[in-house]
């Protein structure tokens, strides 16, 4: 009995850690960096060929936090890297940035992380209206790879 109480006390320890660990994990920039940014991902995409993935959230949003690490583990990485330029766009305390999610169709009312694709030009090719991954931590991995396999380019620049 002692062994198992000490397995679910490490377990919610660790649970505990990996929560704060994500929780302070720096992934959306300056609110003031957007713009730039935005312009700099047009560059990338006209030259690549790649669509544009805006990520609207924050770092205090533990949902954004999940959304970033099934951004990047082994499934979705590949995919990401190959078809998307990925801009996050920091929403500060809902307070920054809105001209931004306005001009692309998020209404951030509805929940982030919230997303937008666009294509190499620019141009909204889709953007989350009921905000889908609002709950990403309840979600899978899988849902992200169904979503960037769904909206990557068709063209044979694309790769995977």
């Amino acid at each position: 009995m002692k062994t198992i109480k000490f397995f679910v006390l490490a377990g919610v320890l660790a649970l505990s850690v990996g929560s704060t660990l994500a929780a302070n994990r720096q992934i959306y920039p300056d609110p003031l960096q957007a713009k730039a940014d935005l312009a700099a991902a047009l560059k990338t995409a006209s030259a690549s060929h790649k669509r544009i993935l805006l990520d609207f959230g924050g770092d205090w949003c533990g949902d954004c936090q999940v959304l970033d690490l099934y951004f990047h583990d082994a499934a979705n990485r590949p995919i990401l890297e190959a078809n998307f330029v990925l801009v996050h766009v920091n929403i500060g305390h809902m307070d920054a940035n809105q001209e931004i999610a306005e001009k692309y169709g998020v209404p951030l009312h509805k929940g982030v992380p919230a997303l937008a694709v666009l294509d190499e030009k620019g141009a909204l090719l889709y953007s989350q209206k009921t905000g889908e991954f609002e709950d990403m931590r309840n979600m899978e991995s899988g849902a992200v790879t169904k979503f960037l396999l769904q909206w990557k380019p068709s063209s044979p620049a694309a790769r995977r």
